[in-house]
This record gives structure tokens, C-alpha cells and sequence, in this order.
């Protein structure tokens, strides 16, 4: 079966930055393998285009320039944040604050954002929303491990997110 559009994908891969010889940065094993839907989630255009038409044990590389990944780094994604914004039934969790920690927060809409504490002061946070990969050319060598149909509860899961 190969690959397309509402397909469980299951891939083995190592992910380095700015090509073969970067830093491995993730990576996956046959027994703890990366499963999607394909077409159906937030993967990267060039991940599933490097995927796309592929069967179960094709091997598959692929170079994402940091612009079609998680683009460059913005200085505008660097806050600065009142430490108050941080105390939760009158305490503050300094260790929470601490240089780099990944810290859960909200922004006006709603939507859940991963910050990184780039610096504690006397009575400010700065932290990076930046995505980690932001401004890294990515490169993914793995294998198909698997394409099949997704079940009732994949696709509930999917739904659900």
C-alpha cells in the first residue's frame, strides 16, 4: 500500500540540523516509531511530500530549509513577562523560572504556547517563543515502517486534537 492522503504512516527516522553531518536532534526506532495520518495533521509540506507514493520499507531523506520548516528566528517571538503574571495561589514557583526551563503558557485566544526562560530577573521573565527549530535547516533520513488504514479510534483521536 502506498502512501497518500488518510493513511496511517508509521516511520523510523533521525533528524539532524543543516544536513547529514548536523547535530541528531530526534529520532525514532521501529519499536517506538513516528505514527500520523497522512495529510490530516500538522506535519511539514516537505516532510510529506518526501513521503508521498512511498511503501512500507522505502528509505527516505529529505532536506526542509528553515524557511518551509518553522521559519527563522523573530526577535518579536522574545518576550519580557511580569514575574506576577506567574504566582498561582499567592506563591511563585521559581524553579519553574529558571534559565532553560520550557514553561506551559496562553496567549489572548486561548491557544497553548511553550516558552523557553531565557532569563530570570529581580522582577521580569524574558522568554523565547521562538519554536526550537526555528531558523535551523532540517534534514530527516528514516524508513517506512508501515502503511495501513487507520482504525475507528485513530480517527476519533484525531478528531479529538
Amino acid at each position: 500500500m502506498k502512501i497518500e492522503k488518510g493513511k496511517l504512516v508509521s516511520v523510523d527516522y533521525s533528524l539532524y540540523t543543516d544536513g547529514p553531518d548536523g547535530e541528531l536532534v530526534e529520532e525514532t526506532t521501529a519499536e517506538e516509531p513516528f505514527d500520523f495520518i497522512f495529510g490530516h495533521e500538522a506535519m511539514l509540506d516537505g516532510f510529506e511530500t518526501a513521503l508521498r507514493d512511498k511503501a512500507a520499507g522505502e528509505s527516505f531523506s529529505v532536506l526542509i530549509k528553515s524557511d518551509d520548516a518553522y521559519g527563522p528566528e523573530s526577535e518579536e517571538a522574545i518576550i519580557t513577562m511580569e514575574k506576577s503574571a506567574f504566582v498561582v495561589d499567592g506563591e511563585l514557583d521559581e524553579e519553574m523560572l529558571q534559565p532553560g526551563e520550557i514553561i506551559p503558557l496562553e496567549d489572548e485566544e486561548g491557544n497553548e504556547l511553550m516558552g523557553l526562560v531565557v532569563s530570570n530577573e529581580a522582577d521580569k521573565v524574558i522568554i523565547d517563543l521562538n519554536h526550537p527549530l526555528a531558523g535551523l535547516d532540517l534534514y530527516f533520513d528514516g524508513e517506512v515502517l508501515d502503511v495501513r488504514e487507520p482504525t475507528k479510534e485513530e480517527w476519533s483521536r484525531l478528531e479529538e486534537e
